[in-house]
């Protein structure tokens, strides 16, 4: 495919490399000059061009902007009927993606993860499913959601990602004064959360630790009679209600 991506921050960048070995002609734009040249410098079929430039050269458009630069910037710009655009602007429904974009067709939105570069990495979007799953569906898990109220109630959601590494780093540093070997605590902690929840249920692993006075089951009693469940549910109402 010609794909043209439209910024080059960190999301779009790891979004890049993730495709970059597909055999894809790509071209970045040179808003952010120095990921755009690294990005050039390290594949061979990627390309470097102003924002105009980058629609002239593509037939799919990926759109990695933050929102409000996105509403300024690309009613400016001139598309082209035939193309499809990606949207990756956090706060900009699939319908207004499409009234920026026209007479281009806003097909997806999408919220990719840094991890999406190397693969192995959960993708949400809405939209076109099968456009996208051609584009990263090899090597990451889609998951479709239906409307706009859906992907904003997982953006909520997934929030839950940085208080759990905030936990797991936690207990890292109390092991590491505990411990010969620090960083191998904390790897030991990383694979034992990934691992066990990669393919288990939550509510089905809760329940396989839940031996009578183990320490899974006694740390978890102490950590929801402190409140720890009533301030995440709280904290996810909140992001909602801001959303």
């Amino acid at each position: 495919m010609k794909i043209g991506i439209l910024g080059t921050g960190t999301i779009t960048s790891a979004v890049v490399r993730g495709i970059a070995q597909d055999d894809h002609q790509i071209t970045v734009s040179n808003r952010s000059a120095n990921r755009a040249r690294a990005l050039s410098e390290t594949f061979a079929n990627v390309l470097i061009a102003d924002n105009q430039g980058v629609l002239d050269q593509s037939d799919v458009v990926i759109v990695g902007l933050m929102a409000d630069v996105g509403r300024t910037v690309l009613p400016d710009l001139t598309f082209r009927p035939d193309q499809q655009v990606i949207s990756v602007m956090a706060g900009v429904p699939l319908d207004e993606v499409a009234t920026l974009v026209a007479p281009a067709q806003g097909a997806a939105v999408m919220m990719p993860f840094p991890g999406i570069a190397q693969g192995g990495s959960p993708l949400m979007m809405q939209g076109d499913a099968d456009l996208v799953g051609r584009l990263f569906g090899d090597r990451n898990t889609l998951y479709p959601l239906k409307n706009a109220e859906e992907l904003s109630a997982y953006l909520c959601a997934q929030a839950v990602l940085s208080p759990v590494a905030r936990m797991v780093d936690d207990a890292a540093q109390w092991l590491a004064d505990r411990v010969d070997d620090p960083a191998q605590g904390e790897a030991f902690l990383r694979v034992l959360v990934t691992s066990s929840l990669h393919n288990t249920p939550a509510i089905e692993l809760i329940s396989a630790l839940n031996t009578e006075g183990g320490y899974n089951q006694r740390l978890r009693q102490h950590m929801e009679t402190a409140g720890t469940g009533a301030a995440l549910t709280e904290g996810l109402n909140t992001l909602e209600r801001d959303a």
